[in-house]
């Protein structure tokens, strides 16, 4: 139901120096007034002392947003109280008494985009953007919050509606086998989606890993500087490290932000031959973590760079990331002209800085950079991908044009579930499901 009253705690459940209670809907105004006993007056911050049954709960700053000029889009009241627990509980219980209901998980930002505030793709960022721990989420969520993301789907759609309106035009002239569209011209437009898609899609895995924090395995042979290599880059003694070979078992996990981006670094088992199950079972480990990680960082101290050949040989690598560190540079002078590949000393410090300036320019992004950062938005993309694919051979092996209109049109629903033109309940539920109380 989007015509009743809501509200709920729009803070972080605790003891504060204040919280704030956030009512939505025709009745929040008289509500507020209710407890208030204020004329309320639109985008001015009040005081006032709030009674309920008889008796001053707290003294608090009233806020009024009214219709549409709201993030809700419906009448807005935001109640500024003390951040004890109990003003919080009873000023909501208050609330419930006069007539609103509990708001429900991503409540306000549903209404905020069944009230055209926003569109499906911006209310998603809402999530992303609260959730947010390093400054290049951040930039993500606030670029496709502020439209960057939709924006570049509506250039995308255009071109869709383009190619379908010439392509119908045709169909209403059928009889008198007049073409309009240009296939040649036709067949351009949809190479430049499809380039223009393909980036989008390619874009996922950068733009996912951004948002989760990018992962990099640490791995190579035992006692070559693994364990120390993740301890400085995190700066704590989060690994033991032994001199005794085979000490890391299984892989140990932790995140760190560096120059702005979140890192998810895995440091793995050292790789050898072993007859200890064990020990066999966190090295398989190692090679499941390489395999799904961004990055490798492959730890060695042998210049040779033998153990990394075999690595590779024996790993199923894609397009991660690989640079080759020869670690205990404070114990051995080495000299090679390896590509990707760093001299350091995890130990001592020397030569970090060149690691820690290739990771944060691996992760850059260009500041309007349009990145996928979002599940569904990939599935969506990769169908208008097929769809797409399908329109190219259309126009190639000079299908009917009401035959190449119904992959057009796939290719628009697919855009449509992205922003929302196109919803379901289930869909809705479930984005919004994922949001915290009171946002």
């Amino acid at each position: 139901m989007t015509n009743d009253t809501i509200a709920s705690i729009a803070t972080p459940h605790g003891i504060g120096g204040i919280a704030v209670l956030r009512i939505s809907g025709d009745e929040a105004v008289r509500i507020a007034n209710t407890l208030a006993n204020v004329e309320l007056k639109p985008r001015k911050a009040q005081f006032a002392r709030i009674r309920h049954e008889g008796r001053t709960i707290d003294e608090a700053v009233v806020t009024y947003y009214k219709s549409p000029q709201s993030y809700t889009g419906e009448d807005v009241v935001e109640i500024s109280c003390h951040g004890s627990l109990y003003v919080q509980q009873e000023l909501l219980r208050a609330c419930i008494v006069l007539g609103a209901r509990l708001a429900e998980p991503g409540e306000y930002t549903l209404r905020a985009f069944l009230n055209g505030k926003m569109d499906l793709a911006q209310s998603e960022a809402v999530a992303d953007l609260i959730d947010a721990t390093s400054e290049a989420q951040h930039r993500l969520a606030t670029n496709q919050l502020r439209g960057g993301f939709s924006k570049k789907l509506a250039e995308i759609r255009d071109r869709f509606v383009y190619l379908t309106s010439m392509l119908e035009l045709e169909l209403d002239f059928s009889d008198e086998e007049v073409e309009f569209a240009d296939r040649s011209q036709l067949s351009s437009i949809v190479d430049e989606l499809r380039q223009e898609i393909s980036r989008l899609v390619d874009s996922f895995k950068k733009g996912n890993a951004i948002k989760q924090g990018i992962p990099v395995a640490i791995v190579g042979r035992p006692n070559v500087g693994k364990s120390t290599l993740l301890n400085a880059l995190l700066n704590d003694e989060r690994a033991i490290v032994s001199d005794i070979p085979g000490t890391t078992r299984d892989t140990i996990e932790d995140s760190v932000v560096l120059g702005g981006f979140s890192f998810r670094f895995i440091d793995t088992a050292g790789i050898r031959n072993s007859s200890d199950s064990i020990e066999q079972a966190g090295i398989e480990r190692s090679y499941r973590s390489a395999e799904k990680s961004q990055v490798i960082l492959f730890v060695t101290d042998d210049p040779t760079l033998q153990d990394f050949h075999e690595f590779s040989q024996q790993c199923s690598l894609s397009d991660q990331k690989v640079w080759k560190i020869l670690n205990k540079c404070d114990q051995h002078a080495y000299n090679t002209i390896e590509p990707d590949c760093l001299i350091l000393s995890a130990k001592t410090g020397e030569g970090m800085d060149s690691l820690l300036n290739c990771l944060t320019d691996f992760a850059s992004i260009t500041p309007d950079a349009t990145l996928l950062t979002n599940i569904r938005h990939h599935e969506a993309m990769i169908h208008i991908l097929e769809a797409l694919d399908n329109v190219r051979e259309g126009i190639l092996n000079q299908l009917p044009a009401d035959l190449v209109v119904i992959d057009i049109r796939e290719a628009l629903y697919h855009l449509g579930l992205i922003t929302g033109q196109v919803t379901n309940d289930e869909v809705l539920k479930n984005i919004f499901s994922r949001f915290c109380i009171g946002k």
